[in-house]
């Protein structure tokens, strides 16, 4: 079965280094928080160091909200490969920067300017999933995708800790990893063949495509919905563990870590569903999430939390590739950077305000575990809309 499904993949150097560079813009948060800890006690003489180095840590994905809908429309403009290997190139160096500043601002600025590469990467590297492989092929390169970045990490946490060891800002070194994924891109990515843009008539004639106004909009507000809620366990999952008498990071650590295998499980759901519609899809990723978020908030077991999160990762695993596959049907060739750069600002907006809509929540219901609750019954309703939006659609007609 391995074998014929390895044979199903087709452009494997390509397929490979997409699978690598879309690690990029997530490697690069988590690769700084084995370290935060280190960068405060170096800024400790900076007044608000303790509020400015975690603010450090995600201003790329500030940046890449506010940009990614742009670096699509370069995408669509000037072209994929030349943007993608520039956006590479100076991830490896603007990522590395920090390493020779002193100034916690200036390093600041260096991850903004870091979070401007990541959103042309992540807008890119989605883009030429679609352009380069058919729908069954962006199946099997996503899953692949959602299996191989989980793997990623631990060895990530490990370097990261290892040269940090040596000196405080030594972590930001890894980001040097840019440089021969570069050159992987170099020699491996072709720029894609345009489509023939269909036309359409007017009263002044023939015009081009016009921009799928209506399909941006629904990926920009399912993505930012799904975003939110896979962000719940992600910023709040630690106090949600308090609430039961689990207060030691390392138990919450110890409880959590076989739970966190199975987000790779959901690239497999993935796959294995991606044969359904995409109402079908979006309802099971959007049902997982919300049994397992009501089942955290509901369980007062370690046990009961670690079944719950199993189904939750299960469900945050199944997410970003549902997601990617089903926004990249609603574009054609020549709106498709847009498209992504569009889902892209989504995704990291929904990582931006899930804190902010949860922490609200929490406040207002009393406790953490029935925000967990109340966020598991709106992605539950949301799935039911979506079964029931896959039933009402029109089937296709069956050839005589």
């Amino acid at each position: 079965m391995l074998k014929e499904f390895y044979k199903s993949l087709t452009l494997k150097p390509q397929g490979f280094t997409m699978i690598v560079a879309g690690f990029l813009p997530v490697f690069a948060i988590i690769a700084m928080f084995p370290v935060v800890a280190a960068i405060i006690a170096h800024f400790k003489d900076v007044p608000g160091a303790a509020i400015k180095v975690p603010a450090m840590v995600t201003a790329p994905g500030y940046a890449i909200a506010v940009l990614a809908p742009f670096a699509g429309l370069f995408v669509d403009r000037f072209g994929r490969r030349r943007l993608l290997l520039a956006c590479t190139f100076f991830y490896g160096i603007v990522g590395t920067a920090p390493f020779l500043l002193e100034d916690l601002d200036a390093i600041i600025a260096s991850r903004i300017l870091l979070g401007v590469c990541e959103a042309g990467i992540l807008t890119i590297v989605n883009t030429l999933i679609a352009d380069y492989w058919d729908d069954h092929g962006r199946r099997n390169w996503l899953m692949l995708q959602g299996l191989v970045g989980p793997l990623f990490q631990p060895g990530v946490f490990f370097l990261v800790a290892a040269v940090a060891a040596v000196r405080w800002n030594g972590g930001f070194l890894v980001y040097l990893i840019a440089l021969p994924i570069f050159v992987a891109m170099y020699f491996t990515l072709f720029e894609p063949r345009q489509e023939a843009a269909p036309a359409t008539a007017s009263g002044n004639g023939i015009e081009a495509e016009p921009f799928p106004l209506s399909s941006a909009l629904q990926v920009g507000g399912l993505t930012l919905f799904a975003s939110v809620l896979y962000y719940v366990f992600i910023v709040n999952g630690s106090i949600a563990w308090r609430e039961i008498g689990v207060t030691d990071p390392m138990a919450i650590t110890k409880a959590t870590a076989v739970p966190s295998f199975f987000i790779m499980a959901g690239s497999v759901v993935f796959r294995v569903v991606s044969r359904c519609s995409n109402a079908v899809q979006i309802a099971t990723l959007l049902g997982l999430l919300g049994f397992g978020l009501a089942g955290i908030g509901l369980s007062q077991t370690v046990l009961g939390m670690q079944a719950s999160l199993v189904i939750q990762q299960t469900g945050a695993g199944m997410a970003v590739p549902a997601l990617i596959a089903w926004a990249q049907s609603k574009f054609s060739f020549v709106h498709r950077g847009r498209g992504m750069g569009i889902w892209t600002s989504a995704f990291f907006l929904g990582q931006a305000i899930s804190p902010l809509i949860v922490g609200t929540i929490a406040q207002s219901a009393g406790s953490m575990k029935t925000a967990f609750v109340t966020t598991g019954l709106i992605a539950l309703g949301a799935a039911v809309c979506a079964v029931a939006v896959s039933r009402l659609a029109p089937r296709p007609a069956k050839l005589a």
